[in-house]
């Protein structure tokens, strides 16, 4: 999987991951768009200010699953667009060792418009870390790490 060297290294290996992973498998589709995803979580009314997370949650089985950072999840769904890029989807069983969506291969799609929301947002994060309501779990230290990972997998994604 091409996602491997972002995947649990700051990216992924989060419980909004997991959460993620969860619900895109109960989702049973083989193309999901990013602005679907954006709308289930409540993504969609931050405008593109993931700075402090408000309220987000994916519905899964009859109840929502919260989402604590905005920002993780920005992360994620990053490292899964490039790994659809790459590959053309992705084999959500191999990014969590637990067997979560065994079986299950999807496509994540986004307009441009979308791309470039992504691309600023990761952009922003990596501008000012420590401004988002992350560091406040994580500190100045590995946010710095973390901002250099999502700098690598901006270039990658967006050149």
């Amino acid at each position: 999987m091409y996602i491997e060297k972002y995947w649990e290294n700051y990216i992924g290996g989060t419980d909004d991951s997991l959460t993620l992973l969860e619900y895109l498998a109960g989702k049973q589709k083989k193309e999901i768009s990013l602005q679907e995803i954006f709308a289930d979580a409540g993504l969609d009314k931050m405008n593109g200010e993931f700075k402090e997370t408000e309220e987000l949650s994916l519905p899964m089985d009859g109840f929502d699953a919260d989402i604590y950072y905005a920002i993780d999840l920005i992360g994620d769904l990053a490292a899964l667009l490039l790994e659809c890029k790459v590959s053309g989807s992705v084999k959500l069983s191999e990014l969590w060792e637990y067997g979560v969506g065994e079986g299950c291969e999807i496509c994540i799609t986004a307009t441009p418009e979308e791309h470039e929301m992504m691309n600023k947002a990761l952009s922003d994060f990596v501008s000012a870390p420590m401004e988002y309501d992350l560091s406040e779990m994580v500190d100045e230290e590995d946010m710095s790490e973390m901002a250099e990972i999502c700098e690598e997998l901006r270039k990658e994604l967006y050149g």
